[in-house]
């Protein structure tokens, strides 16, 4: 779904990491491949409990540990290579865990998480199991969890050289 309503969409419909800091406005969006997609409205109270529940446990597990959780919404730009203007790829994940603190800014994450973690809702199943899934994975993400607060499920992928292998479903 493209964000709508707003001066600053282009004709051709691409957008760069330029063009996404230049949008003054409190509206939460993601850019994948230069397609942008509004994060409204505010994700349910399940989804929000879930990822709130699981930023905890993480945070508790790593507290003697090199590695630091966030959870959304924070910036991350995946791909420290390039000019980050000129990216056209900028994500909220729902929790992360960063452990090269190289990577953490001020303005967010530069370079890729070792775990994302995305809650999954009605409105965003199809993107987080394809688009945000295959930008990880081409990212080197280490490793990609997607639960459902609705079942119980979780889908666990670990990458494996250049791509993502399943290593579980979980359901409770």
């Amino acid at each position: 779904m493209r964000a709508q309503g707003t001066s600053t969409l282009k004709p051709d419909g691409r957008y760069t990491v330029a063009d996404y800091k230049s949008w003054n406005d409190d509206v939460r969006r993601e850019l994948i491949d230069g397609v942008i997609y509004d994060m409204s409205p505010a994700p349910r109270i399940g989804h929000q409990d879930l990822a709130g529940d699981i930023f905890v446990a993480i945070r508790q597990y790593l507290a003697d540990k090199p590695c630091v959780p966030f959870f959304a919404p924070v910036d991350v730009y995946l791909f420290p290579d390039e000019d980050d203007e000129d990216s056209t790829n900028v994500v909220q994940p729902d929790v992360i865990v960063v452990c090269d603190r190289s990577t953490i800014h001020d303005n967010g994450i530069h370079g890729a998480p070792d775990l994302v973690i995305e809650v999954l809702s009605p409105s965003t199943a199809h993107k987080d199991l394809g688009d945000k899934r295959d930008l990880y994975e081409r990212a080197a993400v280490k490793e990609y969890w997607l639960l459902n607060p609705d079942t119980g499920a979780a889908l666990v992928w670990r990458l494996e050289g250049p791509r993502f292998a399943p290593v579980s479903e979980y359901v409770e």
